[in-house]
């Protein structure tokens, strides 16, 4: 056999053993189960018992506490704008007809707060996935604001995170682990949602919907991007302006 003969051979064979390599990687690849590679950050906590509440509502009924105050902003009614009317008859736009609001309509409330009187609370350090990025001293809360996905359906809301409830402040074990909502008197509620928020997922005063945390790079456009002096989407925007018109081209 001559030497060109012998090369030729030489490289069919490196060539079938890669092509081995590959096929076992790709084999061993093709069994790892769909939703391991392709789970999100924070998983979707399904069939929520959650109910509507609104900013400057007063006590009634289950409800016990009056929402001029979140559990992070003591003057929140008054930093909104006003009353976040729940009656679709007095709103437009996903937003109260009679005021632009000046801060996000598309809120939500989750029953964990990682304040206390002074600081954060002992274990917030350790179950807020992200208490670490978002820290900015001890009297800053690192969950206000923070952006939740909702779905109802085929339908998406997102929403930004604005008070502690209901009910309950400290159940982190359900908001960042994987215990249900307590019993409570609203049919074990874990989720408050905004009457934007209800008019975009068409929901019931009381319904089931699924939740979970999202990273802002994962929020698109939408009705909840557009208003606020809160909304991630209205402060880029604005910086953004300011860089252009700083930088012209």
């Amino acid at each position: 056999m001559n030497r060109t003969a012998l090369a030729i051979l030489a490289v069919l064979s490196i060539s079938i053993a890669l092509a081995d390599e590959f096929n076992s990687h790709a084999f061993s690849a093709s069994q790892q189960p769909a939703r391991s590679r392709l789970a999100p950050r924070y998983p979707w906590k399904t069939s929520i018992v959650t109910t509507v509440f609104w900013i400057g509502e007063r006590p009634s009924g289950n409800n016990l506490t009056p929402n001029r105050t979140s559990s992070w902003d003591k003057q929140w009614a008054r930093n909104y704008g006003g009353f976040d009317d729940p009656d679709p008859a007095n709103r437009s736009n996903y937003r109260p007809a009679k005021f632009r609001p000046k801060q996000n309509p598309f809120y939500c409330a989750l029953p964990y707060n990682d304040k206390q009187r002074t600081g954060h609370r002992p274990e917030a350090p350790r179950v807020v996935p992200w208490f670490k990025e978002a820290y900015q001293g001890p009297a800053v809360s690192t969950c206000k604001d923070r952006w939740v996905a909702i779905r109802k359906g085929n339908r998406t809301a997102y929403a930004q995170w604005e008070d502690a409830g209901p009910f309950r402040t400290d159940h982190w074990q359900y908001v960042f682990g994987n215990e249900r909502p307590k019993l409570n008197l609203n049919k074990g509620a874990g989720l408050d949602v905004s009457p934007a928020v209800r008019d975009y997922l068409g929901l019931r005063p009381t319904d089931l919907t699924d939740w979970r945390f999202v990273d802002f790079s994962e929020v698109p456009r939408g009705p909840w991007s557009t208003v606020g002096e809160n909304n991630t989407f209205v402060i880029n925007d604005r910086e953004k302006g300011v860089t252009a018109r700083n930088n012209p081209r």
